[in-house]
């Protein structure tokens, strides 16, 4: 059964349920199983949580919208 795992900034209810569902579709294309046999989860972590190049992600979205 594969397990599919998603590390992510937040979503919103919508954009979890397209993930998951578009993710899983592709993956059961590629892999040629079953669409059922897919366990998707979504982890979602705080821009605090986790940076690029040395900053937070909350730190570079603050540079990026000036």
């Amino acid at each position: 059964m594969p397990y599919i795992k998603i590390e992510s900034g937040k979503l919103t209810d919508e954009q979890k349920t397209l993930l998951i569902k578009r993710v899983t579709e592709v993956s059961a294309e590629i892999m040629n199983i079953p669409q059922e046999f897919f366990t998707t989860t979504i982890t979602e972590l705080p821009d605090t949580n986790f940076g690029i190049g040395g900053k937070t992600i909350d730190i570079i979205k603050d540079e990026y919208k000036k």
